[in-house]
């Protein structure tokens, strides 16, 4: 599984979509060549710490995993942003997959 703090994979398995959720935020929507609707729009947030950039936060995070619902992957897909410290978001992620499973992670966002 990949870790979201780092990115790097930590070594453990995993069955769930957290993998493909944290790539969805991590890669700037439209740079993938042949799929140029994989991706988020996180990378444009304004390097500000507003309650207008946490909104936009959850607003693009949801807008890049909504695909794992309209593909069939996830039944509900929900997002919310809160400032655990000055100049970062912490993105709390919760995925109710299509097999009855929930999945769940923190990803962090640097906003200055």
């Amino acid at each position: 599984m990949i870790d979201p703090a780092t990115g790097d994979y930590n070594g453990e398995r995993t069955t769930g979509l957290e993998n493909a959720a944290q790539m969805r935020l991590k890669t700037p929507l439209g740079s993938y060549l042949f799929a140029p609707t994989v991706g988020s729009k996180l990378h444009l947030l304004p390097r500000k710490d507003t309650e207008q950039t946490r909104a936009l936060a959850e607003q693009y995070a949801f807008q890049a995993l909504s695909p794992l619902v309209t593909d069939g992957r996830a039944t509900a897909v929900t997002v919310s942003a809160t400032r655990p410290r000055s100049g970062w978001l912490s993105l709390s992620v919760r995925i109710e997959q299509a097999s009855g499973e929930v999945a769940t992670f923190e990803y962090p966002v640097k906003v200055s």
